[in-house]
């Protein structure tokens, strides 16, 4: 089995407004309505302050639009963590000795003493 990886982002949408002289968020809401991005001040807020997990590509390329950057500049994809497949488990049920019909638990019937015991 591949590797298997866990990829993160980090959101730069604060450090390029900081470039840009951009300070409040409130500075960028008429910068995004005049790209016909109306969005309220929370949502704003949130976009600037959070790490968003999903955004409209509209929205995404009039923040590259007003920032004059690339995606690459906005959304910086990395590798969280990188793991190997799980640890040597079989891929079959056959590699672990069960066979179609041949289950592992059986039914017992437990059969008291005649005695009375």
């Amino acid at each position: 089995m591949p590797e298997q990886r866990r990829i993160g982002y980090r959101w730069n949408l604060r450090a390029l407004m900081a470039k840009r002289n951009l300070w409040k968020t409130t500075e960028l809401m008429p910068l995004l309505r005049s790209r016909g991005i109306n969005l309220s001040e929370s949502q704003v807020y949130r976009l600037v302050t959070a790490t968003p997990e999903r955004i409209p590509a509209r929205t995404f390329a009039a923040l590259c639009d007003i920032l004059d950057c690339t995606p690459n500049d906005l959304f910086e994809p990395f590798v969280e963590m990188r793991a190997a497949a799980t640890a040597n488990a079989p891929r079959r049920s056959e590699d672990l000795g069960i066979q179609p019909g041949n289950p592992i638990a059986k039914r017992i019937r437990l059969v008291m003493p005649e005695d009375g015991e």
